[in-house]
């Protein structure tokens, strides 16, 4: 603030302090006329008024309120731009607006909240950590138990399907079976393959999928052509001679997907001939993933999660496309 404000601030609040001081000292003598314990000559209901002085507690208690006040005057901010001996402040000082002081506080409170979400995942491993560990480590507790052991699980499972329900159903549904743009985990079409590590190391690290956009490249004519001879490829009927020119166009699809459209799991490109379309199958969606190429993102979970859960989460993962094994 400035000087003038602060220096009106300051002798406002040393101004009433000063006045409470007066206004004690002032009380506290007797001004009456009237000797000590005498009566002062007024009668309600009986009660007579005698000229008593106040409680000496009760005095000593004002003016310690107003040591108080000075000495957290001398501590913390109060007078004008004194910050006081601590420099303690209660907001942001050093705002210039509003809307900065906002984006600011927004902060402190995203913090605030990531503070509290950690200290909760802190109290929850206290409770549950060593039932985790017991059920991902082998019983040295130095190495862990293989994803098709604890697979067998039963007691694992359950665990491994709670851990589903909280960070993979959003995006791959309840029953793991997927949805647009988020894979089936329930079938054998595995993008990067279907191996117990390969999944971990899914899980561990994510994936970024990078299907570029060939409009620019082949035009829209040639977007359908190479949509009629992908859709082809899983045995759909299609026009032949569309689909003739779209396999002379599909050689630049070739390097990821293959020149038989099988796909690469080292690419995480599908599979052309299975019918599995994870973006939807129509011609109309197909196109438009040629058009416009797709752009998939699966999240590493291993800073959320830790290895043991997600060795546990890999586990009942794997035994969803593998039911079989017992």
């Amino acid at each position: 603030m400035s000087t003038f404000w602060s220096i009106f601030v300051t002798v406002i609040v040393l101004g009433t302090i000063a006045g409470c001081a007066a206004l004690i000292i002032w009380t506290t003598k007797d001004k009456m006329g009237v000797a000590e314990g005498d009566d002062m000559g007024h009668d309600y209901d009986g009660i007579r008024e005698l000229n008593n002085p106040l409680p000496k507690w009760w005095s000593y208690m004002f003016w310690a309120t107003l040591v108080f006040g000075l000495g957290y005057l001398i501590l913390y901010p109060g007078l004008g731009n004194f910050a006081g001996v601590l420099g303690w402040k209660s907001s942001y000082q050093n705002v210039s607006n509003v809307d900065e002081s906002r984006e600011l506080m927004a902060k402190a409170q995203e913090a605030q909240h990531i503070n509290q979400y950690a200290m909760e995942l802190d109290a929850a491993d206290k409770v549950f950590g060593e039932a985790f560990r017991q059920l991902a480590y082998q019983e040295d507790g130095k190495s862990l138990r293989p994803i098709t052991q604890i697979a067998r699980n039963e007691e694992a499972l359950k665990v491994g399907q709670r851990l589903f329900s909280q960070n993979c159903a959003a995006c791959h549904g309840s029953d793991a079976r997927g949805q647009a743009g988020f894979p089936n985990l329930t079938d054998d079409a595995w993008l990067y393959g279907g191996e117990p590590e390969t999944i971990k190391a899914t899980l561990l690290h994510g994936r970024k999928g990078n299907m570029p956009a060939w409009l620019d490249t082949m035009g829209e004519e040639g977007v359908q052509e190479v949509a009629a001879y992908a859709l082809s490829l899983s045995g759909r009927k299609v026009d032949p001679q569309m689909a003739a020119k779209g396999k002379t166009r599909f050689v630049v699809c070739a390097a990821c997907h293959g020149t038989d459209g099988k796909g690469n799991p080292a690419f995480g490109a599908p599979d052309l001939t299975d019918n599995i379309w994870l973006y939807g199958g129509s011609r109309r969606a197909v196109e438009q993933t040629i058009r416009g190429g797709r752009q998939g993102v699966m999240p590493a979970w291993e800073a959320h999660l830790g290895e043991e859960k997600i060795q546990i989460l890999s586990a009942y993962v794997w035994r969803l496309s593998n039911p079989e094994v017992e």
